[in-house]
């Protein structure tokens, strides 16, 4: 599913973010490209409100922050790579080095969640995650990222019946 979701324009990889909400905001215009497709305010306070309710830092150097947005009219993702990593407030209180943004309309709720339970499901693996985004790493190769049983985003997101 993360291959149907991303755009190459929805990619950055060395990005040097100062806090929390520099993060929520960069990963908010990521979800708005290509240029104009959302209101990049609006994206960033479903994300912000989403976060005051829990943080999305899951642990290990990951955040996942999303949120329902009715502005968009798919399912969309984002990736940003930190590599000094931010304080997102994570469960494991480490630092955020890879933000996965996910943003759909409220009538998506299976696919988010279907979404949220693929993109999770592979960055809990170690391994997986070791070989994540490297400034050299091309857009196709993140896309295809598998769930430890060697399930692509993709066909683990079809199987949950999406």
């Amino acid at each position: 599913m993360l291959a149907d979701l991303l755009h190459p324009e929805r990619v950055r990889i060395g990005l040097t973010i100062s806090d929390k909400e520099a993060a929520l905001r960069a990963i908010a215009a990521l979800l708005t490209m290509p240029e104009g497709a959302a209101n990049e305010e609006a994206v960033y306070d479903v994300l912000l409100e989403r976060e005051r309710l829990a943080s999305t830092g899951v642990g290990s150097g990951v955040a996942i922050p999303h949120g329902r947005y009715d502005g968009v009219d798919e399912l969309r993702a984002a990736v940003a790579v930190c590599p000094a990593g931010v304080d997102f407030d994570a469960v494991d209180g480490l630092p955020v080095k890879i933000l996965v943004g996910i943003v759909g309309p409220r009538s998506m709720p299976q696919k988010h969640l279907a979404a949220l339970a693929g993109v999770s499901r592979v960055l809990r693996n170690d391994e997986k995650r070791k070989g994540l985004p490297k400034p050299s790493m091309p857009l196709k190769r993140i896309a295809s990222w598998s769930s430890p049983d060697g399930q692509t985003v993709a066909r683990h997101s079809r199987m949950m019946g999406t």
